[in-house]
């Protein structure tokens, strides 16, 4: 009797031991995994879910070797330009939509990327608008590229801060639009000296300022990120005033202010999808990526968030840009280090966009 009873206490015994290594095998595969992938799958959606992450893109994300600033998409020719900062690093990534890694332009000719912009996507050639915001002899500059790295065009002075017009001089120029018509609208300020939105002709002739630094109508302080919607208004994501400033894109006359989205953290990015129906607005201290409705022609009206994606702390969220084809948004993240994509969850049975 005491020989089974110490047999099945044994018995337990190792069970007990087994079971407890099983637990903790796969607790610390767990833990292995997520510090191995520690952003890709942890993110929430809140009211209305409006995109998904999708984990497979890009196919290889160890190629991210530095701090993730922004990105951009040729919706035409399915390709993802991702610009990163870093000692040592290639400045930019290329990869497919699908997640292929295409090249790295190990261009010598940037310092620190800040936006980027691609511009006449469906013609047979497309640019790259990147602006730098370095203080080395390349910097404070907007750079115009070919798709493979070459540098084709350089506006304001490289190396020096300024305020000029004529000739154009920027001080750490936050990012850059490019019409279709070819007019290119510039917000220059991302903690410099200046505060500026500006729009330059096809020509690069100076058409409209906006540059005092300010909470007022028209004022800015820090703009950080510019967008032209469908119906000749241009969206200003004014990150130090925490709010978005629209205007007339013909006349430079201001139309509106959005601020009450934004009473935790300023708006990062500005973008639309396709249909121009949505805002889509990035928030970097809160790490957040919002939804609000985009009015139609006519008055601008009030602020909405229709839906969220809510990241994971100290991801940081930059810049974002959108597939025109798809509505897939990328995302690019200072904190995680890497580009994500989200993409669009059907609606009724059709896409959103």
């Amino acid at each position: 009797m005491k020989k089974r009873s110490h047999t099945c206490l044994l018995a337990t015994t190792m069970a007990s031991i087994l079971l407890l290594m099983m637990v903790l095998y796969g607790s610390i595969s767990s833990h292995q995994h997520q510090e191995s992938t520690p952003f890709r799958h942890d993110y929430q959606l809140l009211g209305r879910p409006l995109f998904k992450l999708d984990i497979s893109w890009p196919k290889y994300p160890e190629l991210f070797r530095g701090a993730v600033f922004a990105v951009a998409v040729n919706h035409y020719g399915e390709v993802v330009y991702v610009a990163q900062r870093g000692d040592a690093v290639p400045k930019v990534l290329v990869f497919t939509t699908s997640g292929d890694f295409l090249m790295a332009w190990n261009t010598s000719t940037l310092e620190m990327p800040h936006g980027i912009f691609l511009a006449d996507p469906e013609s047979s050639n497309p640019t790259i608008w990147i602006t730098d915001v370095g203080n080395g002899p390349y910097g404070h500059c907007v750079k115009q590229y070919s798709p493979s790295g070459n540098l084709l065009q350089v506006l304001g002075t490289p190396g020096t801060a300024g305020s000029r017009l004529s000739p154009l001089q920027f001080d750490q120029p936050a990012e850059v639009f490019v019409h279709g018509s070819g007019e290119i609208y510039l917000v220059d300020g991302d903690g410099g000296a200046n505060n500026r939105l500006i729009k330059l002709s096809k020509d690069l002739e100076v058409l409209w300022v906006h540059g005092e630094r300010g909470p007022g109508l028209a004022q800015f302080y820090i703009p950080h990120s510019v967008t032209v919607d469908g119906y000749q208004r241009v969206w200003v994501a004014d990150r130090g005033n925490k709010r978005i400033q629209v205007f007339d894109a013909v006349t430079g006359d201001w139309l509106a202010t959005w601020g009450s989205c934004f009473p935790e953290d300023a708006p990062y990015s500005v973008r639309l999808t396709p249909d121009k129906k949505y805002m889509v607005v990035v928030q970097l201290n809160v790490n957040r990526v919002s939804l609000l409705e985009a009015p139609p022609v006519g008055v601008v009206g009030q602020c909405k968030v229709v839906g969220m994606i809510r990241l994971p702390d100290d991801v940081k969220p930059h810049l974002v840009d959108v597939d025109q084809k798809t509505g897939a948004l990328y995302v690019s993240e200072i904190g995680a280090g890497q580009a994500q994509k989200y993409v669009p969850i059907h609606q009724d049975g059709g896409a959103f966009y």
